[in-house]
């Protein structure tokens, strides 16, 4: 597996973010039958386990559809929809205010 031209273990050197990277493989039996190469920028290294976790479900799906229930029902399929919320208004972010004083 190599992530932005690096070895898996390189990158995501910290063991969940392995583990998390590997769930779609070995939920459906997949081990060793892949070679994987990702490109991955933006977020943290966290949110770019889970996306490339994301990609390697979708795409096993597209290689054998069969598998799309186990994935799902492992929660594997559905995408993170959070994002950052727009600035508002008269705010200096999303939704802290200017400091109040009273005098």
């Amino acid at each position: 597996m190599l992530v932005n031209g690096k070895l898996m273990e390189d990158y995501f050197n910290w063991l969940p973010w392995q583990v998390v990277i590997n769930e779609p493989f070995r939920v459906t039996s997949t081990n060793n039958r892949f070679q994987l190469v990702a490109k991955v920028t933006g977020g943290g290294v966290n949110a770019q386990a889970e996306a490339i976790r994301h990609g390697i479900a979708r795409a096993l799906i597209e290689f054998d559809s069969g598998l799309k229930a186990t994935l799902r029902r492992n929660g594997l399929v559905t995408r993170d929809s959070r994002i950052k919320e727009s600035k508002k208004y008269g705010l200096k972010r999303a939704r802290r205010a200017p400091q109040y004083t009273k005098r």
